[in-house]
């Protein structure tokens, strides 16, 4: 992995400013090289200044700085485009992260490095996350970009499920997303929208429903479930004021009920807490393991889905063999008070109950019969 790390050292640097920017040179010709008094023009300056404005002795960085803000913006344009090295081009994105016009430049100069289009690629603007996935060269030597696109809530769903299909047909594998393996099965058949100016109609549904998912509060969201409140699609009647709690879960339910496999594979690796405790009850195996698996479920999260009755016995097996949250005592009692856990994962966790849970776990209704003599056995030999 080539360093993009300011300053270079003069062995990396061009030779055609190595005397005006080397670490080597005198600190009163680097002070003069950033102040701009150097016979060198276009690309050449902005290069010796950007190497410069990192330089360890602050006057010299200062002054490179105010150099680089007094330079006329075509000449900045120009060394975006221009086949400067990788780690000045890095530095100019770093400098115009907000500028999409140059950042559209640089993405699309071949030498800009592909760590440099990946870190671009993790909060690009739907525009910019457009002109990024339209380099397929690219994407196929590179394809951390990919992943940094399908993590990326503003890349259109169709161009992630274009981006996809053209590493599945090219037999590259995305090893940043988890659930790549099923995208590629999900989309199978399915037709490849090409890229367009306008959003298509998936695209819209996907973006509103993540927008939906973006309103909830996830404070609130994990607050009801560990309550043991199941969010619902259906219209019911609530006493104690769970009825607003299924209700604020309902316009994402319903955006969630109308989305096809690989859409819900994405949001359950990019949504929030609300949308994950919809996905995790999901009838398609692979989605509710993608929603249990991803990255930014909690403990908390885990211990409510541990709970519930509405997942499926893998997303409880899931659960029991992350050996990091099964050092969390909420989940280990939830699990074994859930009538759905299989008894095979249910028993091995029995010993770890205090006396209390063990005899309510020994008078509980739906619980397996092996489970509850389990646990009076436990009690039995602590009292012994």
């Amino acid at each position: 992995m080539e360093t993009l790390a300011l300053p270079l050292e003069e062995e990396a640097l061009p030779q055609e400013i190595r005397r005006f920017a080397s670490p080597k040179a005198p600190e009163r010709a680097r002070l003069a090289a950033a102040r701009g008094l150097v016979p060198l023009k276009g690309p050449e300056l902005v290069s010796v200044l950007l190497q410069l404005a990192h330089d360890p002795v602050e006057a010299v960085a200062q002054a490179a700085r105010q150099s680089l803000d007094g330079l006329p913006p075509n000449i900045i344009d120009l060394a975006c485009e221009s086949a400067l090295h990788p780690a000045f081009l890095h530095a100019l994105a770093m400098r115009f992260r907000g500028d999409e016009k140059r950042l559209e430049r640089l993405v699309a100069n071949r030498a800009t490095s592909n760590q440099t289009v990946a870190m671009l690629a993790q909060d690009a603007s739907e525009a910019l996350a457009e002109r990024i996935a339209l380099d397929e060269t690219r994407m196929l030597q590179a394809p951390e970009i990919i992943a940094a696109l399908y993590r990326n809530p503003k890349t259109r769903m169709s161009t992630v499920d274009r981006l996809i299909d053209l590493a599945a047909r090219n037999g590259v594998r995305v090893e940043g997303i988890p659930t790549f393996d099923a995208h590629v099965q999900a989309i199978q058949g399915q037709p490849i929208i090409e890229a367009s100016e306008e959003p298509a109609p998936g695209d819209l549904l996907f973006s509103e429903a993540l927008r939906e998912d973006g309103e909830e509060s996830a404070i609130e969201s994990e607050k009801g479930l560990e309550e043991g409140q199941e969010p619902s699609t259906e219209s019911t009647e609530e006493e104690g004021g769970s009825e607003r709690v299924r209700s604020r879960f309902q316009p994402l339910a319903m955006r969630i009920a109308q989305m096809n496999l690989a859409e819900k594979l994405r949001l359950a690796l990019i949504g929030n807490a609300a949308a994950r405790s919809l996905l995790v009850r999901d009838s398609n195996k692979l989605v509710a393991l993608a929603a249990v698996a991803s990255p930014q479920t909690t403990e908390a999260e885990a211990a409510s889905y541990a709970q519930s009755r509405y997942v499926s016995e893998d997303v409880l097996r899931y659960i029991a063999n992350r050996r990091e949250w099964m050092s969390n005592y909420e989940i280990k009692r939830n699990l074994l008070f859930n009538p759905k856990t299989p008894v095979g994962i249910s028993i091995r966790y029995v010993s770890h109950l205090y006396d209390a849970d063990l005899r309510a776990l020994s008078k509980s209704k739906g619980i397996p019969s092996a489970l509850k003599t389990a646990a009076l056995q436990r009690l039995a030999k602590k009292v012994g």
